[in-house]
């Protein structure tokens, strides 16, 4: 059997149909909104924050290490210094 392209470009063998009930209007269409805003479908959106929610992503130290940069978060160097203290006794 050839895997098939999803609508996303992942691969799929078998496709699982999920549904879910009850969702309160208000959810409904914040949801719709946001997909909207995505431009894409409340299916696409749905499977977007799944694939979001549930998939692991490999840790990305580099990335981290510019989030923090851009927030401007600065360290004392005083536990360096404590630590080189110590070490030196």
């Amino acid at each position: 059997m050839v895997p098939k392209r999803s609508y996303n470009g992942s691969m799929n063998t078998a496709a699982v149909s999920l549904s879910i009930k009850g969702v309160p209007a208000d959810l409904a269409e914040a949801l719709r909104r946001r997909a909207a805003d995505n431009r894409r479908s409340i299916q696409g959106e749905l499977m977007h924050i799944l694939e979001t929610a549930v998939r692991p992503r490999p840790f990305d130290a580099a990335g981290l290490v510019r989030q923090i940069k851009a927030l401007g978060v600065a360290t004392s160097r005083t536990s360096a210094k404590m630590i080189r203290q110590d070490r030196d006794r």
